[in-house]
């Protein structure tokens, strides 16, 4: 008796399959991008000497390796850290050419004078955590937000964050430069001032 041969099988449509599948995962994969953070290094100025700052105009914030904080000198849980940095940036503690009459803290004249002068100056351990490192930023920028909006709504009646998010999507000429030039007023009451230093050995 022959033998039946087996059938043969048409692998064509399966490299077909296959070339479909491709292109549909690379059209569908989102590819992560790293997060970066943005900063406005301060002007140069013409005679190239460096602003030194009073003590007081300085909150000094330093993270260990294990993400624990140091605030100026004293130790801090990380949920109390944006208010106590709204707290510096507002205090507006200074007289005269100094004096702040927009500022809503308690005026204590051992903080920080004028939001223009306050620095929030961060140190951070060179083992620290990306995460942790990215939540006290997180930290200070929504501090700093906070006193922004509260100002933008006593002077314009809207959030500044949300005079930022229509800028991005607006298409008219004319609501852009009206934003701008709000936007730009706020940022000159409370200029981000923060500055890092180099990383260390933190204890």
């Amino acid at each position: 008796m022959a033998r039946r041969s087996a059938p043969e099988v048409n692998a064509g449509s399966m490299a077909d399959i296959a070339f479909l599948l491709l292109i549909f995962f690379l059209v569908t994969t989102t590819i992560e991008s790293d997060k970066v953070i943005s900063r406005r290094l301060p002007p140069i100025q013409e005679d190239q000497q460096t602003e030194v700052h009073k003590e007081k105009n300085v909150f000094k914030i330093i993270v260990n390796k294990g993400g624990d904080l140091l605030v100026q000198d004293n130790p801090m849980k990380f949920d109390d850290l944006r208010d106590a940095v709204e707290d510096f940036i507002d205090n507006g503690g200074g007289s005269g050419k100094q004096a702040c009459s927009y500022c809503q803290g308690s005026r204590d004249p051992d903080s920080s004078e004028n939001p223009k002068k306050a620095l929030v100056s961060l140190t951070y351990d060179r083992q620290t955590k990306f995460g942790i490192y990215m939540a006290v930023q997180n930290e200070l920028l929504a501090a700093y937000n906070d006193v922004r909006n509260r100002l933008s709504r006593g002077l314009f009646g809207e959030d500044y964050t949300t005079m930022t998010q229509e800028l991005k999507k607006t298409s008219d000429e004319g609501e852009k430069k009206n934003l701008k030039k709000k936007i730009k007023k706020v940022r000159e009451l409370y200029p981000l001032n923060i500055s890092e230093a180099k990383p260390e050995e933190v204890q």
